[in-house]
């Protein structure tokens, strides 16, 4: 796991006067954002879109999908994916990460991921009448697989009232 600050540059379509969206800010969004949307690949090559759960942990996206789910056949077959959040409005900021999934192994990873996905979206997973509760057990059991996807590339897109469109990469890969 990486973690070396990426480097920032500012895309040719962006307004004249938008500065580059620092990382530490695509970050902060990435850990506030509650849903992300995975775009995965069939083996067919047809594209396969679904909403997800998602927190930044482990130096990653790490997000959780049973064994026979459409998008666990994907990232088989395919482990190269993408992560999107964002406003879904025209003000504000959406954020891309590009990478490859990879099932984390490590129970003790598991359980660090599990830990930060609980703190991030509290009673949904830990109390017993949330939607998800048992989620957490499960992927520490390794009985639900957790994934987490490294950057190779990501992207922030900030929108009015100053069109900004950075790309973030980061030297050491």
């Amino acid at each position: 796991m990486a973690n070396s600050e990426p480097e920032a540059v500012l895309g040719p379509f962006s307004s004249p006067d938008a500065r580059a969206t620092p990382w530490a800010s695509a970050l902060a969004l990435l850990r506030e954002a509650e849903v992300f949307w995975l775009s995965t690949v069939r083996p067919d090559g047809r594209p396969h879109v679904t909403p997800v759960l998602a927190g930044w942990s482990l130096g990653g996206m790490c997000f959780t999908t049973g064994a026979r789910e459409r998008k666990a056949h994907n990232l088989r077959a395919n482990p190269h994916c993408v992560l999107t959040t964002g406003t879904n409005a025209l003000t504000g900021t959406d954020v891309v990460i590009e990478g490859v999934a990879a099932l984390v192994g490590e129970r003790s990873e598991r359980e660090r991921a599990v830990a930060d996905l609980e703190r991030k979206y509290g009673p949904h997973l830990t109390s017993p009448e949330g939607t998800w509760y048992g989620l957490g057990e499960a992927v520490v059991a390794g009985d639900v697989g957790l994934y987490r996807v490294e950057p190779a590339v990501a992207f922030a897109f900030g929108k009015l009232p100053t069109s900004g469109q950075t790309r973030f990469t980061w030297p050491d890969r």
